[in-house]
């Protein structure tokens, strides 16, 4: 308890935040500091049955009426969690302003697909961002631009609590870090009590609101289904979690899994060393979460005031100029257990397409997808279900970087795999198939001409381009 009241007394004198956010923060480290940490026994982890994780192939299909899909759609509110900065991307500001396809951002594309839900049902679903104290100002200026379209657009800020020191426990504004950097935002498990305490919860009930679609702003995948929507109504679901089926490259996802009779998150830091082989194994777990969750609003509301939400804490240490410091989070799809009738469903992996690289971001600039309402969807020319794999090395790690380095993208549908290395440049009209490596010598600049097709070839100087 010591270090509790060394940390509330610190707290008293901090004037950055107001009481709601220090009781959150003291709720967290007392939660973390007494090992609340949920111990996973092993042998009880069942399998969920199809009546937990439900295939999306068995859901109700739609009324044909619009008027019912009007009032379905009457009840929805569209939550992107937009916290993020585009910082692994070399990007200052959030990273849902970097354009993705034809000049458009990520914002303006959900934008685009709100407008013409609202456009073609006649309905009101709000778009609603939750911002941090990082992407808080550069989001307002941008939703701006906004003002006269069919959409209204609500932003909050989630917590902002401060670091701690690892040594002694003491928060970082009070030891010499006043300025941004002794502050983080505690993880998108914050979207309960946020939610709640920006009085956005209590505006969207009284507007009868009764879900919220939650996703990542990065995530082009993640738009409004409504079957899903339908489902949930119909069958009163509290909470539902989008699970995909796993491949190699999600191995580390957190799995839903049936727990003394409930469904819950399993993610690979609650998995007991000797078992860590089998939770990334895609037999045994075959589904990971997406993130995109639905949450019923009535349901948020009576667990955050009856502060039921206990989700498992998750440090995050990290070094801020020399000091050492640690952040407690918390993430969303955690909650699923506190939640009556809560659910997965097992959707198509269309509904997973994030951007957390410039990787990604080749693939989605690509003649691989087309771009319609605001909608990003696989070309049907590709054959593949699966996207190429694809590895740029350092020098395309910056979107800026990246974007300098193709004049125009290249031609993908037939590709398997891509692997980049050292300086090389692509010219226009480039079609890459099969599997497909480029490493340019130490030193020395390759480039790659404009119209050229490589098939299932490695190139390590120009001399290969020929032959």
């Amino acid at each position: 308890m010591e270090k509790l009241d060394h940390i509330k007394s610190h707290l008293a004198t901090l004037s950055q935040i107001g009481e709601n956010e220090k009781n959150g923060f003291i709720n967290l480290v007392s939660g973390y500091l007494s090992g609340e940490a949920q111990q996973i026994e092993w042998s009880k982890i069942q399998t969920p049955t199809d009546e937990v994780v439900v295939p999306y192939d068995t859901l109700a299909p739609l009324s044909d009426d619009p008027a019912e899909t009007k009032k379905l759609l009457d009840k929805l509110v569209v939550l992107k969690l937009n916290g993020g900065l585009g910082t692994t991307m070399g990007c200052t500001g959030p990273k849902s302003v970097i354009e993705v396809r034809n000049g458009f951002t990520f914002l303006d594309l959900i934008v685009q697909q709100i407008e013409n839900l609202n456009k073609k049902y006649g309905c009101n679903v709000p778009l609603v961002l939750m911002n941090s104290f990082n992407t808080h100002d550069d989001t307002l200026k941008i939703v701006d631009k906004y003002a006269n379209s069919n959409i209204q657009i609500h932003t909050f800020n989630q917590s902002q609590y401060p670091r701690l020191v690892a040594e002694d426990f003491t928060p970082f504004p009070c030891k010499g870090q006043p300025g941004k950097d002794g502050w983080y935002p505690p993880g998108h498990g914050d979207v309960f009590p946020a939610l709640m305490n920006s009085g956005k919860l209590a505006t969207f009930l009284s507007q009868d609101k009764e879900y919220a679609f939650v996703a990542n702003s990065d995530n082009l995948g993640a738009i409004v289904d409504l079957k899903i929507l339908n489902h949930l109504v119909k069958n009163k679901n509290e909470y539902c979690m989008e699970v995909t089926p796993k491949t190699l490259a999600d191995v580390k996802g957190g799995t839903l899994i049936s727990y003394e009779g409930k469904v819950q998150l399993l993610e690979i830091a609650q998995v007991p060393d000797a078992h860590v082989n089998e939770f990334k194994s895609i037999e045994k777990f075959k589904i990971f979460n997406t993130n995109n969750l639905w949450l019923n609003l009535n349901a948020v509301k009576r667990l955050v005031e009856a502060d039921a939400l206990k989700m498992e804490i998750i440090p995050n240490p990290k070094e801020v100029e020399g000091t050492k410091v640690l952040q407690l989070e918390t993430a969303a799809g955690a909650a699923i257990r506190f939640f009556d009738h809560a659910i997965g469903i097992n959707v198509p992996r269309s509904r997973f397409l994030p951007v957390k690289a410039t990787s990604d971001l080749l693939l989605v600039q690509s003649d691989l997808y087309t771009l319609v309402d605001g909608f990003v969807s696989r070309n049907s020319a590709r054959a593949n279900p699966e996207n190429p794999s694809i590895e740029l090395g350092p020098e395309f790690k910056k979107v800026s970087n990246f974007l300098s380095r193709f004049k125009t993208i290249p031609s993908i549908i037939n590709l398997d795999s891509l692997t980049v290395t050292g300086d090389v440049w692509f010219g226009a009209g480039i079609v890459l198939k099969g599997k497909v490596k480029i490493a340019a010598k130490p030193g020395e600049k390759l480039e790659i001409p404009d119209g050229i097709v490589i098939e299932n070839k490695e190139i390590n100087g120009p001399g290969d381009l020929s032959s």
